[in-house]
């Protein structure tokens, strides 16, 4: 971007200018969508929450009375569709495919709801799950939409390059668990959302501790969390913690995640929403 830059890419001549050539990257939504922010939630490695969060974020986002949409990008591991407990099929007509849509309202598009079987495997390479991603994003007829949230998969590959390059990402919010080599991690994702010009939105520590419900106090059962450290390393304001809480875990199981109580992301989701 050259410093004469009006950033009005339409009239630009120029060919190597950044901005220029991340746009045209940017897949064209469905002509019959219409997604005004869409937020990516990444963690940098597997099996810290990410999809747990993902679907609260969600619900959260509904509850505050916004349009809500989730695109499932863990093509090879989805597990949305279990949590709002979503069995029908995706269809589809002539404008594209209609997604599933949850008790509450949020819309749904994941890779199970077009497999036969919920068990099957996803046994695609590379570049077909990347192409299923875009797919989500351009034959998908969503609507109208304030918020979409994308469940992406672990770590920094494929995937997660397409969804940066070809989504109109406004920005991420990354998941963590206490543990130090997970910490270790996130910068990685972090310093990923910094090389792809993404903003990091805020960090979300998961299992950060139990509370017992007889004395109230709290374990830190995978050791003290280093969140803060993190956070203040990157500038990063927003953050919060999700406890290791049975009833929780049990919405998510049966299928009930809309039904979750809890007030420990009410006060993040509202900065996010705000922007």
């Amino acid at each position: 971007m050259g410093e004469n830059c009006t950033h009005n890419c339409g009239s630009c001549s120029s060919s190597d200018c950044e901005s220029r050539t991340k746009e045209s990257m940017i897949e064209k939504m469905n002509e019959h969508s219409n997604i005004k922010k869409v937020i990516a939630v990444v963690s940098g490695k597997g099996g810290v929450g990410k999809t747990l969060v993902t679907t609260m974020l969600s619900v959260l986002s509904s509850r505050n009375r916004k349009n809500t949409a989730i695109l499932d990008a863990d093509i090879t591991g989805p597990s949305i569709p279990k949590s709002f407990c979503l069995k029908d099929k995706v269809m589809g007509n002539e404008e594209g495919m209609l997604p599933a849509v949850t008790e509450t309202g949020i819309e749904v598009m994941s890779v199970n709801l077009l497999l036969p079987n919920e068990t099957d495997p996803v046994l695609w390479r590379g570049p077909v799950i990347a192409n299923a991603v875009k797919q989500f994003w351009t034959d998908v007829v969503w609507g109208d939409v304030d918020y979409m949230f994308v469940d992406m998969p672990p770590g920094t590959g494929d995937v997660p390059l397409t969804v940066f390059q070809s989504l109109p990402v406004d920005g991420i919010i990354i998941v963590t668990s206490p543990q130090q080599l997970v910490s270790m991690i996130v910068e990685k994702a972090v310093k990923m959302a910094g090389m792809m010009k993404i903003p990091v939105l805020g960090i979300v520590e998961n299992m950060s501790y139990f509370e017992c419900s007889e004395c109230k106090k709290k374990h830190f059962i995978f050791g003290e969390s280093h969140l803060e450290e993190i956070a203040e390393k990157y500038n990063i304001t927003n953050i919060a913690r999700i406890p290791m809480n049975y009833e929780l875990a049990k919405c998510c199981d049966s299928g009930k995640i809309d039904e979750f109580t809890g007030d420990w992301l009410d006060e993040f989701v509202k900065e996010i929403i705000k922007k």
